[in-house]
């Protein structure tokens, strides 16, 4: 019996290690390829921008690049999520990641020909970014094809321990080699990693089934009403859907401006250099991943529980924000900094695995793709609120502002988690209710 199937027959029970996936092929073969395309990822992040400073020497220029990158999941998520939905998820993973290898690839080719016009490399990236965009929701959807239900918390967790070993290894491994062999030249190791990474999905089984209605669909036909059933589902159709969006919502825009004001509260609170600013961020990255690993080895329990761990972590790491703008030794900030890196990455895996659960398989595209536009919009919002407060009213009121905006989402799930519980317990107490009922009436 192999060990794919043994964790399939086991998905009734209470479920091992979650580090028992890393044992089966299909997973082992998903993670050490998104583990590997992270670290390109990362490289491909810090190599590109300095590729474009040194180019250009315009710092505008430079910003354009993260512009292009950001835009793809705003402008074409909700539509990407319909086509995503048509599609095999294997076959479109393993495109996606040659395009990038291609996209990647051209960019230190052309410059090496002399063909690499500031056009030409916007126009390289921003196709990039597009079909990075695909990849997010395609791996969110293809999760639960190769995981048993009562695993999905820890193969989520492990897939972001992914997004968190490419952050601590990448940038550093890409400012070495940009270093040693100029950043054109680090782009090809970039597209190298995506190459592996298809490589590895190349032997992953995945058991998928699309509904012929949308499998016979041509590229036109049906997109629209494909598009506002996604949208019904989310808003109208499931209230816990709905609910865990907005409260991703407020998620994202608090986790994504403290990112953003790292460096300044490094320079102006804690009065350090770009070096200490590196291990501020290595502080956080740690704390993710440490999170990441232990969602992994923990039983994954009912909605509630999630909620209620959701809300415990936020409200931790809401409180370690705030005492933040207090501190102004470096050690002790470092040591909040994991603290509220390891908080805020309970919150992924654990709604991820929610989503998965209650999305029908035919609209886990769609649905991911909503998820992954309104973070982004939200996260946008978020950077640029508490930026114009920090300009405005100093560092110190920003953190508290994030603070504030965490308990709040620690605030809302702690209630839905109640809510959850009390609807379980009416259910759950109903038949006895009814049966009471029944023998006081009899005669």
């Amino acid at each position: 019996m192999s060990d794919d199937r043994a964790l399939q027959e086991t998905s009734g029970q209470e479920s091992p290690r979650g580090w028992e996936l890393l044992k089966t092929r299909d997973f082992g073969f998903l993670f050490a390829g998104q583990t590997i395309s992270q670290i390109g990822d990362s490289l491909n992040k810090v190599a590109l921008l300095w590729f474009v400073y040194d180019l250009t020497g315009s710092a505008l220029k430079m910003t354009i690049i993260g512009l292009l990158q950001t835009l793809p999941p705003l402008l074409f998520g909700p539509l990407i999520g319909v086509y995503l939905d048509r599609f095999r998820k294997k076959p479109v993973m393993i495109t996606v990641d040659l395009l990038r290898t291609i996209t990647i690839l051209l960019i230190p080719l052309l410059y090496l020909m002399g063909a690499l016009t500031l056009d030409r490399l916007y126009l390289l990236v921003f196709a990039n970014a597009i079909v990075s965009t695909i990849f997010g929701p395609a791996l969110a959807s293809a999760v639960p094809l190769i995981t048993p239900k009562n695993r999905l918390v820890a193969a989520n967790a492990l897939m972001q321990s992914t997004a968190n070993i490419g952050l601590l290894v990448g940038p550093a491994v890409s400012g070495i080699g940009i270093a040693l062999i100029g950043a054109q030249n680090v782009l090809y190791v970039d597209a190298a990693t995506f190459f592996v990474s298809t490589l590895c999905l190349m032997p992953i089984r995945m058991h998928e089934t699309l509904q012929p209605d949308l499998a016979c669909k041509g590229w036109t036909h049906g997109v629209g009403s494909d598009l506002l059933a996604g949208f019904r589902f989310v808003f109208l159709e499931q209230k816990t859907v709905l609910l865990l969006m907005l409260t991703a919502t407020l998620y994202s825009v608090g986790v994504s401006a403290f990112v953003f004001l790292l460096p300044v509260f490094a320079k102006d609170v804690l009065d350090v250099g770009p070096i200490q600013l590196g291990w501020l961020w290595s502080a956080l990255g740690v704390g993710m991943l440490v999170a990441s690993f232990g969602l992994a080895s923990i039983s994954q329990g009912d909605l509630s529980r999630r909620l209620q761990m959701v809300s415990g972590a936020l409200a931790v790491g809401g409180l370690a924000v705030g005492a933040l703008g207090f501190l102004q030794a470096p050690l002790a900030a470092g040591v909040m900094i994991v603290v509220i890196g390891g908080s805020t990455a309970v919150f992924t895996p654990l709604v991820w695995t929610m989503l998965q659960e209650l999305t029908p398989a035919p609209l886990l595209g769609r649905v991911f793709t909503s998820f992954a536009t309104g973070g982004m919009a939200s996260s946008m919002a978020g950077m640029a609120g508490f930026g114009w407060a920090t300009d405005t009213l100093g560092p110190g009121v920003s953190l508290g502002g994030i603070s504030l905006i965490l308990l709040m989402t620690a605030a809302a799930a702690g209630m839905f988690a109640w809510y959850k519980s009390e609807m379980a317990g009416l259910a759950a107490t109903k038949p006895g209710a009814f049966a009471s009922r029944a023998v006081a009436a009899t005669p």
